[in-house]
């Protein structure tokens, strides 16, 4: 338990834009992500990747791994491959979680989901296609990092990914529907891997690029976890008291689905206060890169205080 760690009350955190830091890094990645997948042959399989990946979305994934890289010293173009390349590995996420043989979903970020646009054969194929591509991006177009930390990054995205990190906490979770005994233990091993997971390898990787120390990686892969749940645990609750204009996707999915999530298991109350202690104990672990750690502060408070 963290008690007295109020960093993000200080009034040098509070002079820290996060909107206007968002906006300008959210543009950035928007328009790194356009060039990396320009139309060609076949079309449709083209459109239906960029469909999905230029659907708009907070972009916080890139944002984490650009703010840790330059926390730690390096700069936004060495990382923005990376940051592409999550952002990538997350909208195939979506595709997939969205098809009838799993979330059945109609709609994300507002939009129509892929399959429904696409057919669900282009909609496995785009996800596929971005999948592929993530690591293709990073190997080939990342500046002025030496190849080993590349092939660290890649081995990291690879394992976030996989059946060690998101696949293996979405198997765990098609298997704990509509089951109402599932334990804590198991619902925080979903959300460790499904959620957490690929959020730790954002910051891991900005902070890989730059070639930290094996501490420093450790603090910030607690930070990335610690807001990792707190992000699931926020999700949960909108899920509840959130509408579905405000989310850009179907609300009460979980109640229908007949889901364990931490409102069933805890209360609304509850957890929302295990949310804000993930987050003040994610803050703690990023005291000793001083001044520099504000974005990654402020970002940690916007997950605990977002409406959607």
């Amino acid at each position: 338990m963290v008690a007295a760690h109020n960093l993000h009350k200080t009034p040098e955190s509070a002079k820290f834009d996060l909107l206007a830091y968002l906006k300008e890094r959210q543009k950035l990645c928007e328009t790194a992500l356009d060039n990396a997948i320009p139309m060609r042959y076949p079309d449709k399989i083209y459109e239906s990747m960029r469909y999905s990946l230029l659907a708009g979305g907070k972009r916080l994934r890139p944002i984490l791994c650009l703010a840790t890289c330059e926390m730690t010293g390096g700069t936004i173009e060495m990382a923005m491959p990376t940051a592409c390349a999550l952002e990538m590995m997350h909208t195939m996420s979506l595709i997939h979680d969205d098809l009838p043989a799993m979330d059945n979903d109609d709609y994300r970020r507002g939009k129509l989901t892929n399959h429904k646009v696409y057919g669900e054969n282009i909609a496995i194929l785009a996800g596929d296609g971005l999948l592929a591509f993530a690591f293709e991006h990073v190997a080939t177009s990342t500046p002025n990092v030496p190849p080993e930390r590349v092939l660290q990054v890649i081995a990291r995205l690879g394992r976030a990914l996989g059946a060690a990190g998101l696949v293996g906490g979405q198997v765990v979770d098609l298997e704990s529907e509509g089951k109402p005994d599932i334990s804590l233990e198991t619902l925080n091993f979903i959300h460790n891997h499904k959620t957490a997971a690929l959020l730790e390898a954002c910051v891991a990787c900005g902070g890989v690029l730059t070639g930290v120390s094996s501490e420093d990686l450790q603090r910030l892969s607690r930070y990335a976890q610690n807001i990792g749940l707190a992000f699931q645990i926020i999700d949960d609750i909108l899920d509840i008291t959130a509408t579905q204009e405000q989310l850009g996707k179907t609300a009460g999915k979980d109640q229908k689905a007949n889901k364990v999530t931490y409102p069933k298991l805890w209360g609304l109350e509850e957890s929302r206060s295990k949310a804000e202690e993930l987050i003040e104990a994610a803050c703690v672990e990023l005291d000793s890169f001083g001044e520099k750690a504000k974005p990654l502060i402020a970002i940690a408070q916007y997950i605990i205080n977002r409406d959607r």
